[in-house]
């Protein structure tokens, strides 16, 4: 039988009935009620399932899945290599066009295994405008490792151009990675895609460790003022209280008005609550909670207005080394 003949959910079906119960039931904990439901109606019309089906079939899904590892090991090119010299040119182009239909393969998706100092070495003659536009693709982890080995007066002008970019054109793109390609290892193209942005400089400032996040942001204020304290003000939001430690969070407390408190934790998770509640005394976190109780109906804008000012305080007490926010990049303490 011709594999073209077995198609859509049928395949499915044959493919569960091959692996067994067990198997195919660890396979349908992770699919949709939509898709148990299609799925159960081909099992339902399966009698019998002919040797050769299954050899189709199975021999189908194990060079897919084979495809899939290859992809996510060392990318398209190298993909293509290895099947086919296992599979042959015809099929291996086959399951590869099968496959990048459906994956995204990411912009210099190459990059993520690279070393952090050869990439540095790498980008760091580079212009600003192009390093930002890789470390926009690269894992922040990676992304932060480079940029605090960059030199000193380009990790400023960096973290500015990122926060400004918004959509890369996919020619700018593929041109970059040519020329990367020519440096580094292969190219990949992707669909305009948003890329970069403030949240993007955010997670990536996050994992810096903090002597580079000063320097950076120090630097950043001479230029752009205004996006520099925006990115300290997104950098640590009220939800983070919960990662501050007990004895941090008591600081913040007494610097901090009680109806300030309240009005802040106005619907705020229990989670934060409770963290709030444990490190007041009994009697004060019982005055708490009924102020909140008797508030009443009270603005967004105020709650969120209430949750900036101590945020504020936070990062004042952070500043002047009182208290330490945990960060990426691995702070450690001596005890």
């Amino acid at each position: 039988m011709a594999e073209k003949s077995i198609i859509g959910p049928k395949k499915a079906a044959v493919l569960l009935v091959t692996l067994g119960p067990e198997k195919a039931a660890g396979i349908l904990k992770h699919m949709s009620d939509e898709e148990i439901e299609k799925l159960t109606l081909e099992l339902a019309k399966i009698d019998k399932v002919p040797d050769v089906e299954k050899r189709v079939v199975l021999g189908e899904f194990s060079n897919t899945f084979r495809a899939r590892e290859y992809i996510s090991t060392g990318g398209v090119d190298y993909a293509r290599d290895i099947l086919e010299k296992a599979l042959g040119p015809e099929k291996a182009l086959a399951i590869l066009e099968k496959l990048t239909t459906t994956l995204q393969v990411k912009p210099f998706d190459f990059l993520k295994k690279t070393d952090a100092s050869q990439l540095v070495n790498v980008l760091q003659n580079e212009h600003p405008q192009t390093i930002s536009l890789i470390l926009c693709y690269l894992q922040p982890t990676l992304a932060s490792l480079v940029v605090s080995a960059l030199p000193d007066d380009l990790k400023p002008e960096v973290v500015k151009r990122i926060a400004m970019l918004d959509k890369a054109n996919p020619e700018v793109i593929r041109e970059v990675e040519r020329v990367m390609e020519r440096k580094v290892s292969t190219f990949v193209t992707q669909d305009f895609a948003q890329v970069g942005g403030l949240d993007t400089v955010v997670e990536m400032m996050n994992s810096l460790d903090r002597t580079t996040e000063k320097d950076i942001l120090d630097k950043l204020s001479e230029t752009d003022p205004e996006l520099a304290e925006e990115i300290r003000r997104h950098m640590f939001v009220f939800e983070d209280i919960i990662k501050l430690d007990d004895r941090s969070v008591q600081m913040v407390l007494r610097e901090t008005d009680t109806k300030e408190v309240s009005l802040a934790l106005k619907g705020a998770d229990e989670e934060i609550t409770d963290k709030i509640i444990r490190n007041l005394s009994k009697r004060a976190g019982q005055l708490l909670l009924e102020e909140m109780e008797f508030m009443g109906p009270v603005r967004i804008k105020d709650v969120e207005e209430a949750q900036q000012k101590v945020v504020n305080i936070i990062r004042r007490l952070e500043e002047s080394g009182e208290i330490i926010i945990a960060r990426g990049g691995g702070e450690e303490m001596i005890v």
